[in-house]
């Protein structure tokens, strides 16, 4: 088994609307032994306001981020799943990266008209160092230094949690030093807490987590709000028939008879009364999960005892009937689903079909001159959206005048937005951030930061002036 270790530095912290600019991977053997590593930088978008507070953390000037000689963000896209299909099937691991890079990655995939899925599909799955330091914490709180800040939590930053264990992150928010940092911690996680490490090695896989939940009658589940633990001790109810990565669980420290009387509205009332008597467990989400016998010596004292668990779960197993019941009433509870408005929020609006898959390889075989052709026989309006602009980006050359004066104006009105109005980032919202964060800055800070300022104030003026 080997692994894929990455990292992304981006434009800002919206995974859905903002962009890779750095990418960094390391993939190693099974014992995390360095084989191979790749790193790559692109241009912004000109679509793109970029979060001055994101640059001053990763400290990426406007040089940088407009430099000529770097890839497109196309081109960067291709390179890196090119990198990543040659080093598949792997684990693929970041810190945070299920909350965070794996989003960016999918959406960067997707608007470039690449199938989406890389890492959970053909073999390859993936895990998250986060959860590996949150799971050492709470079981093994010896193993691992967590720093604590001013008001006594637990700190799971990489940058702070990589120093206080000893490693010298003299490049932190650089994407190939946090992939060195990430394989840090993992190596001392597989030292020190072996047990923990091959727990989860083998629950990156969707399938043994789910053979796991389906087949264990009593097991530990655990999850982190806001840094802080919560565990739970649950059985399976059974797959969720809406979402086929997800297993429904029931607390077991309540007892299901008192849920058994109730009618079907009283129940789904009930179901949203917290803590929650039903949860999710997103098998290819690398869930902090353990045997009754493995689970944190503080949940196993305030849960009730093992006889009782059993007994409980093996009353709501063996009715058929109840663990249908819950199903319906905590699908019943869930938000009704909206459809998106916008296209960069469609991803997962439904799959794409085999024939608009085949048409996306063509593309990418393909030149400039041959794609538009291409483009047109595409039936998913979210994709046929997506590609033209990429034509816009990548080959406006290719375009009538109107056709490129159009994506110049939609552009312009995108970045001058009322900010309220949008989900992404305006060029108002962030002049004003960098204004704000001018009053405190010093050094080469003010200089990156005013920098910036200007940039974005110049990208202000030109679209009121497209738009005047």
């Amino acid at each position: 088994m080997t692994f894929v270790f990455y990292d992304t530095e981006t434009t800002g912290k919206n995974t859905t609307f903002d962009q890779i600019i750095q990418f960094g991977a390391i993939r190693t053997d099974d014992q995390l032994r360095e084989l191979e590593r790749f790193e790559i930088r692109c241009r912004v978008l000109p679509d793109i306001a970029v979060s001055p507070g994101a640059m001053r953390v990763t400290g990426v000037t406007v040089e940088q981020l407009t430099d000529p000689s770097l890839f497109s963000h196309f081109e960067m896209v291709r390179a890196i799943r090119e990198k990543l299909e040659a080093w598949s099937p792997a684990v693929f691991i970041g810190h945070n990266s299920l909350g965070f890079d794996e989003h960016l990655l999918r959406q960067a995939f997707y608007k470039t008209l690449h199938a989406p899925y890389l890492t959970n599909t053909n073999g390859n799955c993936r895990t998250d160092c986060l959860r590996m330091v949150q799971a050492v914490a709470l079981c093994m709180p010896n193993a691992l230094s967590i720093p604590i800040n001013g008001r006594g939590r637990q700190i799971f930053k990489l940058d702070q949690l990589a120093p206080a264990n000893g490693f010298a992150h003299e490049h932190a928010h650089d994407a190939l030093g946090d992939v060195e940092a990430t394989i840090y911690l993992c190596s001392l996680i597989a030292d020190r807490a072996p047990l923990l490490w091959e727990n989860f090695k083998r629950f990156a896989q969707k399938q043994a987590v789910m053979d796991y939940v389906l087949g264990e009658e009593v097991f530990a589940l655990t999850d982190f709000y806001y840094a802080r633990p919560y565990s739970w001790m649950v059985t399976a109810i059974g797959p969720n028939p809406e979402n086929r990565s997800e297993v429904l669980v029931f607390d077991l420290s309540r007892d299901p008879q008192d849920l058994m009387r109730l009618t079907d509205d009283e129940l789904a009332s009930t179901l949203q009364d917290r803590p929650r008597a039903v949860r999710g467990v997103r098998t290819n989400a690398a869930p902090i999960i353990h045997a009754y016998d493995e689970a944190p010596d503080r949940l196993r004292e305030a849960a009730p005892h093992l006889t009782t668990l059993r007994g409980r779960a093996a009353a709501i197993r063996a009715d058929s009937g109840f663990r249908e019941r819950l199903t319906e009433a905590y699908l019943a509870g869930r938000e009704e689903y909206e459809e998106p408005e916008y296209v960069e929020e469609q991803i997962y609006s439904g799959f794409i079909d085999n024939r608009d898959q085949a048409l996306l390889d063509r593309f990418q075989a393909a030149e400039w001159t041959e794609r538009l052709s291409v483009l047109a026989k595409i039936s998913d309006d979210r994709l046929r959206v997506l590609g033209d602009r990429l034509v816009y980006f990548e080959a406006p050359h290719l375009m009538s005048d109107s056709a490129r004066r159009d994506h110049e104006v939609a552009i312009a009105r995108r970045l001058t937005s009322e900010e309220d109005a949008v989900p992404w980032l305006t060029l108002s919202a962030a002049i004003t951030e960098a204004t704000d964060l001018l009053l405190n800055a010093s050094g080469e800070e003010t200089s990156l930061l005013r920098a910036h300022l200007d940039r974005l104030q110049k990208q202000a003026d030109d679209a009121s002036a497209l738009l005047a």
